[in-house]
């Protein structure tokens, strides 16, 4: 059974860095997409990068390009968001995901049956 742990959030201030990771098992991820969403209070989850296991593919939410990176560890079966020059605006749970794509865009949640429990980033201005 595929399992997500993520960690390393917390509470930064503005312009702040932060590294998240997200350690999956339970499988081989050969094929799947590995993927990073934010959900903040009151609003909608929304996507924010992910990276096919294989070849290292990296797609990024247009707002977030520049000053968030995806990377992956296919020694330690662990994903990474990298974050920089943090905001307010980026406050929110953020979930690691993964699944094969099966023809959706990997920015779409709906392209994910696996979830990881989340972790919060609090940026204080």
């Amino acid at each position: 059974q595929v399992q997500l742990v993520e960690s390393g959030g917390g509470l930064v201030q503005a312009g702040d860095s932060l590294r998240l990771s997200c350690a999956a098992s339970g499988r081989t991820f050969s094929g799947y997409t590995m993927a990073w969403f934010r959900q903040a209070p009151g609003k909608e989850r929304e996507f924010v990068a992910a990276i096919t296991w294989s070849a290292g593919s990296t797609y990024y939410a247009d707002s977030l390009k520049g000053r968030f990176t995806i990377s992956r560890d296919k020694a330690k079966n662990t994903v990474y968001l990298q974050m920089n020059s943090l905001k307010p605006e980026d406050t929110a749970v953020y979930y690691c995901a993964t699944d094969q794509p099966y023809g959706r865009r990997p920015t779409e949640s709906l392209a994910y049956d696996y979830w990881g429990q989340g972790t919060q980033v609090t940026v204080s201005s």
